[in-house]
């Protein structure tokens, strides 16, 4: 990152921090997204076509796994100047009210819309507020939109070479994107939006853009971010970027099970109770930089770790294209790298606990944990939630050896029922077992 790009860093960081004592915007999480979740699609890559038409084919197999939401990542065009790589990145956006002709029209768009509606899930787009691409239309048109270098030059945004930062001092700037934004809602009838680096744009822009979004439709917003500014301006959702990495750490057996709580006391200190968070263990910047998942949750590590995105408090978890069959390579970000459907190995999997949210009350965002001492806490984490008589026991070895662990029935009374039922084995019993047990390496139980 070159010094003028610290500059304008470090301006745009300064604002969010004096801004952080406004008055709370409440959120107001539909009701559709309590026990739901978010389904990341890379329509570049998704299929050969890489086009809305070709996508279509795939909505009732998503239907049938579960999915709720549907994210599309950015669906408009992408510009030419300073582009990386042949096709350049979805985030350099040129135009924010057009579609990306390599995707298909608006018409097509609204195609889509349509089709998984009628399948009874909703849609967000992927917006980018904090900077446009090197030749957005109001580079020329609005050159007072954009913050300037030492040059006078529309600025790049942090070390993104192939993008220009946005001026949020400007407040026509501001306008002009909220109405953008309404754009879709009213043209598409989208759900929603999941905005780029939410976290390097003021929280009074988005407690004054959210509040105004909502007068046309009750929509979900999540902000990429984990900044606690985000949902105090508005946002359903935000990124737990920290309890991610305590799980990248635990699945490569630097930390213990024990780190789990350090992370989640966090979450509960710095968050408002009605802040939900998008656990995941991997996205569309973690695979394509990081190898996520295929990498630092491989095989059988990933279960335990996908199982606690779907089930902790506060979660409407994330599935990235390709996780349920699963795509073992980083997905290329700028140039056509087609991703291959055909096992489906991890799809039953997923059903299995996609269906499980949605019919359980006690996964709800808003329903907290009571954690369960297993005797062996450093290895086998324990935790159950309930809400009437619904109830929900994760029980997860987080190590590579085999564990033993106890589960006293009077820790557990409150939900003990006259038949429970394990999920990933499918079995039925008349209680909680409370004698001593095992768990294999990585292995998890459900009870509900």
């Amino acid at each position: 990152m070159n010094l003028h790009a610290l500059k304008v860093f470090f301006l745009f960081t300064l604002i969010l921090i004096v801004e952080k004592g406004y008055t709370q915007l409440k959120s107001t999480l539909p009701d559709w997204a309590k026990q739901a979740n978010v389904y990341e699609v890379n329509i570049r890559q998704y299929t050969k076509e890489g086009t809305f038409n070709a996508f279509a084919k795939q909505v009732g197999r998503l239907k049938n796994m579960g999915v709720k939401i549907i994210w599309f990542m950015p669906i408009n065009p992408i510009s030419k100047t300073d582009r990386k790589g042949s096709l350049g990145s979805y985030y350099a956006v040129s135009d924010y009210t057009a579609i990306n002709p390599e995707f298909g029209t608006l018409q097509d768009f609204n195609k889509i819309i349509k089709l998984i509606h009628n399948n009874g899930m909703k849609v967000i787009i992927d917006w980018v507020p904090n900077h446009t691409g090197a030749d957005h239309r109001w580079l020329k048109e609005q050159p007072d939109f954009f913050v300037k270098d030492s040059l006078g030059k529309a600025a790049i945004a942090v070390d993104w070479s192939d993008t220009r930062q946005l001026n949020y001092q400007n407040l026509i700037m501001q306008d002009s994107m909220v109405n953008a934004m309404k754009y879709w809602i009213k043209n598409s009838d989208i759900d929603g939006f999941r905005c780029d680096v939410a976290w390097n744009v003021p929280g009074s822009f988005w407690k004054m853009c959210i509040a105004q979004l909502r007068q046309l439709k009750n929509i979900y917003m999540l902000a990429e971010g984990e900044d606690a500014y985000l949902p105090q301006s508005g946002f359903d959702a935000i990124y737990p970027w920290r309890l991610f990495h305590v799980m990248v750490d635990i699945a490569s057996g630097k930390r213990n099970a024990l780190a789990l709580d350090t992370a989640l006391r966090y979450i509960d200190a710095a968050y408002t109770k009605d802040a939900a968070m998008l656990y995941f263990t991997s996205n569309h910047d973690e695979n394509s930089w990081n190898k996520a998942d295929y990498a630092t949750m491989p095989g059988a590590v990933h279960e335990p770790f996908a199982i606690l995105t779907q089930t902790l408090p506060r979660s409407i978890p994330l599935i990235y294209s390709g996780q349920e069959e699963p795509i073992l390579r980083p997905i290329a970000f700028f140039e056509k790298d087609v991703m291959e459907f055909s096992q489906y190995k991890r799809s039953a999997f997923y059903t299995k606990i996609l269906k499980l949210r949605a019919k359980n009350a006690a996964l709800a965002t808003d329903i907290p944990m009571k954690k369960i001492n297993t005797g062996n806490d450093e290895n086998v984490y324990a935790f159950y939630r309930k809400k009437g008589k619904q109830f929900v026991l994760v029980v997860v070895n987080l190590s590579s050896q085999i564990q033993p662990f106890t589960i006293n029935q009077t820790q557990t009374h409150s939900i003990q029922r006259n038949e429970i039922n394990e999920l990933i084995s499918g079995k039925k019993m008349n209680k909680i077992p409370n004698m001593p047990q095992s768990l294999m390496p990585w292995e998890s139980r459900i009870y509900y």
